[in-house]
């Protein structure tokens, strides 16, 4: 594999989801872990996390790779709301927080039912403005990405409400709840099931729920089995075809749960995310390096 020619096509359909003078793009490297890769196009930049460092970075096409926030919590996912406002999951301080246009930090999030949150791992907005969010114990189980602290509750996936301030559990059968998207049309949520990985062979798999018209949830059977590795983080094409990271690079699933190819890169892929002006540009985080791609596909749209 080069990254001239970084690509595995399974279905013939992937091959029109390539352009042929588009190659993988290294933007920059030296990072510790790449995370919670958001696009920001009113400042026409990429935010991502280097988070073992506890700061998250920001790149744009002129300036390059710039300390944006420090430290930054040992954030984790990052997303916007509907007003155009930062959300991002902290495993330090173990809550869901939004920054403010003022620049302050706002918690939106920490406790459920009287108890701490684990550590909030990645965030997904709806377009009523409920604001979706993993909470595995990853982030409090070492010290390397947040803290070794004490779990109060098991493992789950909430949905806050910032009309009400409510934070309810939406499923709560999860060993290690991780990364989360909308379909475009926001009937189906998939989450990443990624284990309890103090096991030495933990269940891993993509799972997918129907979305009721009161957002409760239904199903949530097994989607689609990453191999190799498993899916950490993940986004979505305006075709409903999901993009997943992987030990390989990113896979590309169709709606129907079948893989159709892969972008295959030299290092684990944690998360990734569509952006730039059309939406057509997939940024990588490859372990400690970050790519890029131009794609003949656009992401879901958001906002």
């Amino acid at each position: 594999m080069s990254l001239s020619d970084p690509f595995e096509i399974i279905d013939a359909a992937f091959a029109g989801y390539l352009l042929p003078n588009a190659g993988l793009e290294e933007l920059a490297s030296g990072f510790r872990w790449i995370e919670g890769l958001v696009w920001m196009g009113d400042w026409n930049c990429l935010l991502f996390q280097d988070l073992p460092r506890d700061r998250t970075m920001r790149w744009s096409e002129d300036q390059g790779v710039t300390v944006h926030r420090a430290p930054s919590g040992h954030a984790n996912g990052q997303a916007r709301d509907r007003q155009g406002r930062l959300i991002a999951c902290s495993h330090r301080h173990r809550c869901v927080t939004r920054t403010e246009y003022d620049g302050r930090i706002s918690i939106l999030a920490d406790r459920h039912a009287g108890k701490r949150l684990n550590a909030p791992n990645d965030v997904a907005v709806k377009s009523d403005g409920t604001i979706w969010f993993t909470d595995p114990l990853y982030g409090i189980s070492n010290d390397y990405e947040g803290g070794r602290q004490l779990s109060e509750q098991p493992p789950a996936l909430y949905c806050f409400d910032p009309a009400t301030s409510e934070v309810t559990i939406a499923a709560s059968d999860f060993a290690g709840p991780n990364g989360l998207a909308f379909s475009p049309d926001e009937t189906r949520l998939y989450v990443a099931e990624s284990g309890d990985q103090t096991r030495p062979d933990p269940e891993q798999f993509i799972r997918v729920f129907d979305i009721g018209t009161d957002n409760a949830l239904s199903g949530g059977g097994m989607f689609h089995r990453v191999s190799p590795g498993y899916c950490d983080g993940m986004a979505v094409d305006e075709d409903g075809n999901i993009w997943s990271s992987a030990a390989d690079g990113v896979h590309c699933i169709s709606r129907d749960g079948h893989l159709m190819g892969k972008i295959l890169i030299p290092y684990r892929v944690s998360n990734l995310t569509f952006g730039e002006r059309h939406r057509n540009r997939l940024f990588i985080g490859g372990s400690h390096t970050l790519y890029a791609i131009f794609l003949d596909r656009r992401g879901a749209a958001v906002v």
